[in-house]
């Protein structure tokens, strides 16, 4: 089991470090939110429902508008917890279908990167960027390194890198990765 470092939360990290599906759901939710907050998030929803582990089948099963509620709070799961709780419902319902209820089977039997890619990328909510870092997530971090998955994840797979939440290891990773991303909207703005 990896030991994520991602949310600087003791009891968010270790659900993270176990539970494949909460890591999936805190990448669908790190979107315009903190990426802290974005990935404390499944945490948070497994405390609200009382359980220890999180299951695509309850989630994909329950009330929409109770799942909306549980995702409001307070305090809220994401910036806009209506339409998240959506997507996370949507995503829960493609991992019943095609991967048996098991976010781990998305990537478990994946022959190469581009495949695994092309499964992320398949997920409500993951564009081409974020199946990227998700990719770059779990080849860093989480012990899926299909051939590939390097040249598969783009930048984010590069040894050394500091971009995104897949470098994240700790409070000073965690600072490098911050300082990245403001530059590179320092630079968008500039050039805007």
């Amino acid at each position: 089991m990896p030991t994520l470092t991602l949310t600087q939360d003791a009891a968010a990290d270790e659900l993270l470090s176990r539970d494949p599906l909460a890591l999936l759901l805190g990448m669908l939710l790190d979107q315009q939110f903190p990426m802290e907050r974005a990935f404390a998030a499944p945490r948070l929803l497994a405390d609200r429902l009382g359980v220890d582990r999180l299951t695509a089948a309850e989630l994909a099963d329950a009330d929409p508008d109770e799942l909306t509620r549980v995702f409001q709070g307070p305090p809220a799961l994401h910036r806009y917890p209506g339409s998240m709780a959506g997507r996370a419902q949507a995503v829960c319902r493609l991992v019943v279908e095609r991967y048996d209820g098991r976010a781990e089977n998305l990537w478990a039997d994946v022959p190469d990167g581009a495949t695994l890619l092309r499964r992320v990328g398949e997920l409500p909510g993951f564009g081409a960027q974020k199946a990227r870092i998700f990719v770059a997530l779990l080849g860093k971090q989480y012990g899926v390194t299909p051939p590939g998955w390097r040249e598969a994840a783009g930048p984010y797979g590069e040894e050394g890198s500091r971009r995104s939440v897949a470098d994240i290891t700790g409070p000073e990773s965690l600072a490098e990765v911050r300082r990245f991303k403001l530059e590179q909207k320092q630079a968008a703005r500039s050039a805007g």
